[in-house]
């Protein structure tokens, strides 16, 4: 115990969202250092024998412009591991990024994982995070990260609802003491959004367009809710006899097109409310809704889920950044750790 502590006043603790689209990473009294796509490129030769080609940024950038030797690749995807190899090469890869300096005394390592991920892909999250490098790991859960760096008081005994919309999963849950009340997940959130959109667009204008450009239309003409002044995005893509073709796309289209996935998002935080503690429930009425993660930057999302669940909706003020700043602030305070550890 004393050799922990006394090993943590030299080492540089290490803080990570570890999210299906970004990996953010923070250093004990340094803040956020990293913030890049959950990304790595893979090259295979004739043999089956891989090697690393980019992570990160570098590797989203060939994304869907890879030959058949060549593959860009998610390792995360709704929130937990899919490819723990590649999961393990990229952590590796940032950890050393960040503490090469220091890199004689391994870091703690405090990341963030999906509330209700099983005991296996915990220990498979620990295991690539041991074998990274670090010399403890701690596993914290998303919606109480996402709570804690939205400004929420996660120790008092209030309730508060968090919606963190990542691009994998969708968690509703209620904090109260320091913990998680209850938690509901739905996979309905940022990727499923980029989806219905590739959809609607094949179905209604015959036209092929990938992920990267889905997400593009998302950011830019995307909304919840009818506008006063119609946005509009002209989009390129191939049509189905192989030509290649330029359409126009209103926000209704988009809003047509993710009405689907917003409605999951709306029948999960129903849920939540309607199986909620009496108490808690008294004090969500009070302390309304409080939105966080990529997704719920779609304009008009606040309003959207404000009339659909009769309760007043708040954007966090970085909405992207609350998970790793929530975590980054459990590096930081020994005390908070002590309150929300509960592995």
């Amino acid at each position: 115990m004393l050799f922990d502590k006394i090993v943590g006043l030299f080492s540089s603790d290490i803080a990570m969202d570890l999210g299906t689209a970004n990996i953010i990473i923070s250093v004990k009294d340094r803040g956020i250092v990293i913030n890049e796509p959950a990304v790595i490129a893979v090259s295979q030769d004739k043999y089956g024998q891989k090697k690393v080609l980019a992570v990160g940024s570098a590797a989203k950038e060939m994304m869907g412009k890879t030959h058949k030797d060549i593959y860009a690749i998610q390792p995360i995807q709704g929130g937990v591991i899919a490819d723990f190899e590649m999961t393990e090469i990229m952590i590796k890869y940032f950890v050393a990024k960040v503490h090469r300096r220091k890199s004689f005394l391994k870091p703690r390592i405090v990341i963030c994982v999906p509330f209700g991920v099983t005991q296996v892909e915990r220990n498979a999250v620990k295991d690539s995070a041991t074998n990274a490098g670090a010399r403890e790991v701690i596993l914290v859960e998303e919606p109480m990260a996402a709570a804690i760096g939205s400004g929420i008081p996660v120790s008092d005994p209030e309730g508060y609802i968090i919606v963190d919309i990542g691009a994998g999963t969708t968690e509703v849950a209620v904090t109260a003491l320091g913990g998680l009340v209850l938690c509901r997940a739905t996979r309905a959130a940022g990727d499923k959004f980029d989806e219905a959109i590739i959809q609607y667009v094949k179905q209604n204008h015959k036209l092929l367009i990938g992920k990267r450009a889905a997400e593009r239309i998302k950011i830019a003409i995307g909304s919840a809710i009818q506008l006063d002044e119609e946005l509009t995005m002209k989009v390129n893509g191939r049509e189905n006899s192989g030509l290649l073709s330029t359409i126009e796309l209103s926000t209704e289209s988009i809003r047509l097109a993710i009405k689907e996935p917003l409605r999951e998002i709306i029948n999960i935080i129903k849920n939540v409310l309607e199986i909620m503690p009496p108490d808690l429930a008294a004090d969500a009425v009070d302390n309304g809704i409080i939105l966080t993660g990529g997704g719920s930057l779609i304009r008009g999302l606040d309003t959207y889920i404000s009339e659909c669940v009769k309760l007043p909706v708040e954007l966090s003020d970085e909405p992207l950044l609350a998970v790793a700043k929530g975590t980054s602030c459990v590096i930081n305070d020994d005390k908070l750790l002590k309150l929300i550890f509960n592995e």
